[in-house]
């Protein structure tokens, strides 16, 4: 049952932090081991996505419903696939300097014993790379520079 939860100050505005971490579609554009992610269906601010999952030899699909916070968060929930349970949400507080506080949090268990002792082992170094995979994808999109500062 590996958890794991961080919390990270990025230079950038919420809402766009916000916007691309709801922006699922693109997640095989950056994401490691993301190989293929689709929108199943929505229904208003919550949607039911499919992301395929790819290590080695392991390629496993699953379905999470994904719920957007008008108030800058982000929860998911699994629904379908190789997993007992997965949580994860991604919580996007603005600091007074302009800057975004992120708290991030997912816990899983897969049904499958040996994926979860392979993942069990890799677990840590797995999200430290998603999480920095994420922090790149703003750059590309946001660049370095700071977010705008208060007067």
């Amino acid at each position: 049952m590996p958890t794991h939860a961080e919390k990270r100050i990025l230079p950038y505005a919420p809402e766009k932090l916000y916007a691309m971490v709801a922006d699922v579609e693109r997640y095989p554009d950056f994401l490691p081991w993301c190989v293929a992610s689709r929108i199943r269906r929505r229904d208003g601010d919550v949607f039911f996505a499919d992301l395929v999952i790819g290590f080695k030899m392991v390629r496993e699909r699953f379905t999470s419903k994904v719920t957007l916070d008008p108030n800058r968060r982000v929860d998911v929930t699994y629904t379908e696939g190789p997993f007992h349970y997965l949580n994860n949400h991604w919580v996007f507080n603005p600091m007074p300097d302009g800057t975004t506080e992120i708290d991030f949090y997912v816990d899983f268990e897969f049904r499958s014993k040996l994926l979860q002792t392979l993942i069990g082992a890799l677990f840590n170094e797995a999200v430290r790379l998603m999480v920095s995979a994420f922090e790149r994808r703003a750059r590309q999109l946001y660049g370095s520079d700071p977010a705008p500062r208060p007067l």
